[in-house]
């Protein structure tokens, strides 16, 4: 969720909420606080889009490959325990 572009929005909402509510404790440590959760956002969509394209790039990869084994497109949703496990084992039959 923190990647959603709303969540921009509500870190607005809650500058202006505080700015009106209690202006005298928005001093510099407070524009810090938000400066670093702003930031933390920003990393975090740029972190997920990131992730998603190269998920995207793998996925074309797998479904051009005549021999690829297509349960691996949703191996995405398995743990990273799984994962490892799958690239271990993949690595040993080679």
């Amino acid at each position: 969720m923190a990647a959603h572009p709303g969540a921009y929005g509500i870190i607005v909402l809650y500058a202006v909420l505080w700015f009106v509510l209690d202006r005298a404790s928005l001093d510099w440590h407070g524009v810090a606080t938000l400066a670093v959760w702003f930031m933390t956002l920003l990393i975090q969509r740029t972190e997920h889009r990131d992730t998603q394209a190269l998920q995207a790039k793998l996925d074309e990869l797998l479904h051009a490959h005549s021999q690829a084994n297509n349960s691996l497109t949703k191996i995405d949703d398995q743990e990273p325990e799984d994962i490892v496990r799958h690239r271990t084992e993949a690595r040993a039959g080679d």
